[in-house]
């Protein structure tokens, strides 16, 4: 993912942890070294799905999902997607 000012470039590593490279598109394309944002790995979707974090505007914030630590038997957390909802809403609450 772009930063908002088109200067860096955020990604996951191959092992999840969050990534960010200095470029310059002046001219010519120039990328600096990578550096580590995030030391530990979070949740990834998979190469199909579209990215599992999102950057702030300011791009120092980050939110991401965090891989779960429940022990075994305990309850994970789930994310509950509702698609279409406001073809349901519509149905629940009619127009004027």
């Amino acid at each position: 993912m772009w930063s908002r000012t088109g200067r860096e470039l955020f990604y996951l590593d191959p092992a999840g942890r969050l990534t960010a490279v200095a470029v310059d598109a002046g001219a010519g394309f120039a990328a600096a070294a990578p550096k580590g944002i995030l030391e530990k790995s979070y949740f990834v979707l998979g190469s199909l799905a579209p990215r599992s974090y999102d950057v702030s505007p300011d791009g120092r914030r980050f939110l991401m999902i965090k891989e779960g630590d429940a022990p075994d038997g305990a309850d994970r957390p789930q994310v509950v997607v509702v698609l279409n909802w406001t073809e349901e809403l519509k149905r629940r609450v009619p127009g004027n």
